[in-house]
């Protein structure tokens, strides 16, 4: 019996009703963030001091400016945009920046309505002040008006410019965080030993063959005793998968590599093939199962557990028959199983799925995303009795190409 219960009202809804409705749903906020956008400078046109010509052509661009936005929202929507391993000129030119705009202009268009109305609570306030008052409120100075304008479309374009920021953060690189925990204190590991763990690689459109090449050559450079995948290796297609796992094939680990599914497995490939492909190229795909690694400084075992959401998850069925005095290592891609690991006595759970927020403020000590809202643990370290807990950040992107303040991750992990 599973220690863990998938069932709940998300999995009563087929999973493609599923998916259609959470696409429909940022589509149609997507889409109304450009018409209110429009909206907002078609008025602002109307309303400035240019000559008509001048305010026609702008007026124009702009109205061109949101049908080509709209057709390509219709485009990717309708699957015949070419999402699948697209040109270079294609890729840098149309499909990020429309991208970068989208993700930031949502931003945009949010204070904007919120700027909006605190404006109409401000007049609603001054109406219900009095004539009296009315009376002694000197006229609105014309440079005072122009001042706030401007200000207000450099809150605007904040966003933007930090969705672009976020774009390069994002593909730049990755950072190395190196854990150092004792695994086995009865038996440690001497010297300690290396695990390198990967996550969220999310193969596809914003993480391409090239840069999957880059992240292995650094990961064959920290020669890892054992190599772990925590799931997520394609983005939106099973077509990107075949060079994903080329790459991590690559890694040269001394006692093997081992990978379990996550929920993009699932949403977009056939998880019996996917599993045949990875054992084909060498690397042990744990599907409620585990093994156990012979060292030469003592065995060592690997489980893994299939996605918590929408895959079959059976924490009993991979730890079956395993020796629970047995140092352990747990695979999953989500990490809410956590507080059942640690029921177990397993030593070291590594996840991933939440990209440590990917795209997070930091401040007073707390940091704030759509992850931290969501999860109890969104990344890093978390200790619970004698088990230990860590979220990867993840490698790639999802939704947008943009990370803030939650780079790219490997982690080595030295263990004892």
């Amino acid at each position: 019996m599973s220690t863990f219960s998938c069932v709940d009202v998300h999995q009563r809804i087929p999973l493609f009703l599923r998916f259609i409705l959470l696409r429909s749903i940022i589509f149609g906020i997507l889409v109304a963030s450009q018409l209110y956008l429009f909206v907002r400078g078609d008025r602002a046109l109307r309303l400035s001091l240019w000559s008509p010509l001048r305010k026609k052509l702008l007026r124009l661009a702009l109205t061109g400016f949101l049908v080509s936005t709209l057709a390509i929202y219709f485009a990717f929507l309708s699957q015949w945009a070419p999402l699948e391993h697209p040109s270079p000129l294609i890729l840098y030119t149309l499909i990020y920046p429309t991208a970068i705009w989208s993700f930031g202009s949502l931003f945009s268009s949010l204070l904007l309505f919120l700027a909006n109305l605190s404006g109409y609570g401000v007049r609603w306030f001054r109406s219900r002040v009095g004539s009296q008052a009315k009376a002694s409120t000197p006229p609105l100075d014309p440079s005072r008006r122009v001042f706030m304008q401007t200000s207000l479309g450099a809150l605007a374009a904040a966003p933007i410019l930090i969705s672009s920021y976020g774009a390069s953060y994002a593909s730049s690189g990755w950072e190395v965080e190196e854990v150092r925990l004792s695994l086995s204190p009865a038996r440690p590991f001497d010297p300690p030993l290396k695990v390198v763990q990967v996550s969220d690689i999310h193969s596809g459109l914003f993480m391409t063959p090239a840069q999957m090449r880059h992240c292995v050559q650094a990961i064959r450079q920290l020669e890892p005793d054992l190599f772990v995948l925590t799931g997520d290796f394609i983005s939106n297609s099973a077509a990107d998968l075949p060079p994903c796992i080329e790459e991590m094939a690559r890694v040269e680990s001394r006692y093997g590599s081992f990978a379990v599914l996550g929920n993009h497995e699932h949403w977009y490939g056939e998880t019996e093939k996917i599993i045949a492909a990875f054992e084909g190229a060498g690397i042990s795909m744990l599907q409620n199962t585990h093994r156990v690694v012979e060292t030469d400084r003592g065995s060592i075992a690997v489980a893994g557990i299939d996605d918590l959401r929408v895959g079959r998850p059976d924490l009993g069925r991979a730890l079956e028959s395993l020796n629970p005095t047995l140092p352990t290592i747990l695979l999953s891609h989500r990490p809410e199983i956590f507080p059942q690991a640690a029921s177990r006595n397993i030593g070291l759970t590594v996840s991933g799925h939440y990209h440590g927020g990917q795209v997070k403020v930091s401040a007073l000590g707390l940091s704030i995303s759509l992850a931290h809202l969501l999860s109890s643990y969104p990344e890093g370290l978390y200790r619970l009795r004698n088990s230990h807990l860590y979220v990867n950040r993840g490698l790639g992107t999802t939704g947008t190409p943009v990370r803030v303040n939650a780079s790219p991750e490997i982690t080595l992990f030295h263990l004892t």
